[in-house]
């Protein structure tokens, strides 16, 4: 992934992203210059997308282009499609992964590893007052976690953070790619994760929605 470019979480850096993002010969390409400054759930589906793409390369899965080509599909709304799940307040990604039953969903640190989908809460707010971050997991060394994600304000690059400045963590596991063959699957909307732009939500009903792992 690039470093750099600055952060936006403008819908002008949500076009710019969906505009260059694109399926040619059966491969989602990437044009990171074009987008531009980004946003963090954009960073974070990118990194997910490039996943897949190693996967089909390896054969570990298959996609036909025709289902291939929904999570290419960046030009959409909170909730709507494979990206706007993902792009929703909320447990955007692991809501993803709970349909699918493509990965895995926990709290625990003591149980992340490197490379982990991990949403971030700043705040209590869950919803349309919330404060999020959606970051790749590096690692944690006593009360400081690292993180890859779309930054303020310099956008592409690494960052730490004490654990004490975070109010909830999930963390999201791909742990059986095979599933997303049922991507096509899921419904165009995903009214839960539409309505995080305009109610308020507690942990118990992520916790319910997205099946949340409670390790011992």
């Amino acid at each position: 992934m690039p470093k750099g470019y600055g952060y936006d979480a403008s819908q002008a850096a949500v076009d710019r992203l969906a505009s260059s993002v694109y399926l040619k010969n059966g491969i989602i390409r990437q044009d990171l210059k074009a987008a531009n400054s980004t946003f963090c759930s954009g960073a974070t589906y990118l990194v997910f997308l490039r996943t897949i793409e190693q996967l089909r390369l390896r054969n570990s899965i298959f996609l036909s282009e025709g289902k291939y080509a929904r999570f290419a599909n960046l030009g959409v709304k909170d909730g709507e499609e494979i990206f706007g799940r993902w792009n929703a307040n909320g447990p955007g990604a692991a809501k993803l992964f709970s349909d699918l039953k493509c990965g895995i969903n926990f709290t625990s640190y003591d149980h992340a590893h490197p490379g982990d989908f991990m949403k971030i809460w700043w705040t209590n707010a869950i919803g349309k007052k919330e404060r999020g971050h959606s970051v790749i997991y590096l690692g944690s060394y006593g009360d400081q976690i690292h993180y890859w994600s779309a930054n303020y304000p310099e956008g592409y690059g690494y960052k730490s953070i004490a654990k004490s400045k975070i109010k909830h963590v999930l963390f999201s596991r791909l742990t059986n790619p095979a599933k997303l063959v049922n991507a096509h699957r899921l419904t165009p909307r995903d009214t839960f994760l539409e309505d995080m732009l305009d109610k308020d939500f507690t942990w118990r009903q992520i916790s319910q929605f997205c099946k949340i792992k409670v390790h011992p």
